[in-house]
């Protein structure tokens, strides 16, 4: 494969050696901007090279998308959500829906170069083949794969965008594929109002910061019918994020959701990105008593789909995150408990405003009684080597209290003056400020006997809080249900920093890992006991 990638130096010769493929008889005729692409194509391949692109086709391979994985970058790629499914997870995946039944129609909606349409063709001979692209040239990959491979002839690929894609059949329809991640300020403003209606209709509500997977998750459940059945990969970010409401609850409502995999970015499920992957498996009319979640961490593992632990849908209806279902409880060693029974973890407070409440030069003149030295950058954590002891060193973050009565003479006047500054920043506006008792109080939790970070491309950094600091949302505070000694409490921290690992939380395209505070409830520590033993050694 190494060797022809080397052949391939533009994609017009890509393009060149689709067209030799065949690409122009399979899945009907070529739309406009494949003609175009189709003009600009360069000399075609030797004869040689064509056969052995035929070769490695028939044999289950897909050079062409493999190439064009490397002509094209993953940055560029990544602007249409283009990333590429290993093989091993598209096969699993076409078991389990051939384990489940047979369709009269496969429906890929982000199909690429039809690598599910592939293997969907060998495990339903009979199935038409439908893919879906709004990239010419993927589209072109698409119809050479499936004429070359022999499938041309119930075949039909389309140019266009799924969200518009309404047709129906007699009989079940098949829907698998990875829908194109792509993030929320990429999308283009009418289809963030498309996503509302469509919502709507279904009586859901929908966030207009959803990424554009959520988007294929809805219309899905709005084009398809009982019977039609599927699986997606995509993102795990679904699972836990607001924005992933509407999919969770379409999966326990129009979708008939029947399984959800994660699947551990050291897996690689994405080869371009660092990223936790959810491989959902759905039944539309299905209303199954629970849900299966499972998680695996290697792709040799990853065995069959629809297994694992149950979870009752009345649990499910309840739950605002799901991702922490899929780590199976082990007992823990003799002496060691879950972090959530010696401490409650909270998330900091949102400013909702941080230029206007982290205190500079625009809140010149403020008393003390309103400014809290505070954790406002993970740094801070992740420098202070198990210990933050000074507070002088940390930026202050301005709380006022919500009755300003409770202020003496001098100290109102001083905030009342802040109070007009803050105005003119827009510290009243914006969705934080709008919901709290009075729009200039903060409202910072006290200072917690320890911090943590909790999102970054590395484990979670944990601090002793000598310095009596408060915490934003860019940290997490570990308050413990009991009192811990000085001593308890820095064997706890030096447990923390060396045995947690970023496979403990969730990570997120680009490598970032994040531990949400329940997540971090469930970690493995020592108990009290041998935390006092630990500390006496």
């Amino acid at each position: 494969m190494t060797d022809l990638q080397t052949i391939f130096n533009s994609e017009s010769e890509l393009v060149a050696a689709a067209l030799a493929l065949g690409a122009e008889n399979a899945g009907g005729s070529l739309t406009a901007g494949e003609l175009a692409l189709a003009k600009e194509a360069g000399v075609a391949p030797k004869g040689a090279v064509v056969t052995l692109l035929k070769d490695l086709i028939r044999a289950g391979k897909d050079p062409l998308g493999d190439i064009f994985s490397t002509l094209r970058s993953s940055e560029t790629r990544r602007e249409h959500g283009a990333t590429y499914t290993p093989a091993p997870i598209v096969q699993t995946m076409v078991d389990w829906a051939a384990s489940t039944r047979n369709p009269v129609r496969i429906v890929d909606p982000g199909v690429g170069s039809a690598r599910f349409l592939m293997r969907a063709a060998a495990a339903f001979p009979k199935a038409e083949l439908v893919g879906i692209d709004i990239d010419p040239l993927a589209a072109l990959l698409a119809r050479a794969n499936l004429a070359a491979a022999g499938f041309a002839d119930r075949s039909r690929i389309i140019l266009g965008d799924y969200r518009r894609f309404s047709d129906r059949v007699d009989g079940s329809t098949l829907y698998i594929g990875n829908p194109p991640y792509v993030r929320h300020h990429q999308i283009a403003p009418k289809w963030k109002e498309w996503l509302a209606i469509e919502a709507s209709k279904l009586g859901l509500s929908a966030s207009k910061l959803a990424g554009l997977h959520v988007y294929f998750f809805l219309a899905t459940a709005r084009n398809a019918k009982p019977k039609d059945y599927g699986t997606f990969i995509t993102a795990s970010e679904w699972l836990d994020v607001n924005y992933g409401a509407i999919v969770r609850t379409l999966m326990l409502g129009a979708l008939g959701g029947k399984s959800v995999t994660v699947i551990d970015p050291n897996a690689q499920p994405f080869p371009d990105a660092a990223t936790t992957a959810a491989i959902a498996t759905f039944e539309i009319g299905a209303k199954p008593t629970s849900v299966y979640f499972q998680r695996v961490d290697d792709l040799d593992k990853l065995g069959e789909l629809g297994k694992g632990r149950k979870i009752h849908r009345d649990r499910l209806s309840t739950e605002n995150r799901w991702s922490h279902l899929t780590h199976i409880t082990e007992k823990p060693p003799e002496g060691y408990v879950e972090l959530g029974e010696l401490c409650r973890v909270h998330r900091g407070t949102v400013t909702g405003a941080n230029g206007v409440w982290i205190a500079g030069e625009h809140s010149a003149g403020l008393p003390d009684s309103v400014l809290f030295p505070t954790v406002t950058r993970a740094r801070e954590v992740l420098e202070a080597g198990g210990l933050l002891h000074d507070p002088k060193r940390l930026r202050c973050v301005i709380d006022i209290p919500t009755d300003l009565d409770e202020l003496d003479n001098a100290d109102r006047k001083a905030v009342t003056k802040f109070l007009k500054i803050a105005r003119r920043m827009g510290g009243d506006k914006g969705y934080v400020a709008s919901h709290r008792k009075a729009w200039w109080s903060v409202g910072l939790r006290a200072a917690a006997p320890i911090i943590s970070t909790y999102m970054a491309r590395r484990p979670p950094g944990f601090v002793i809080n000598r310095a009596e600091a408060r915490h934003i949302n860019i940290a997490h505070g570990l308050y413990p249900r009991e009192e811990l000694s000085e001593d308890a409490k820095k064997a706890l921290v030096d447990y923390l920093s060396v045995n947690i690992t970023q496979r403990s939380g969730r990570t997120y395209a680009g490598g970032l890992t994040k531990f949400e505070p329940r997540e971090m409830e469930r970690l493995i520590v020592p108990g009290p006991a041998l935390l006092v033993a630990g500390a006496a050694r």
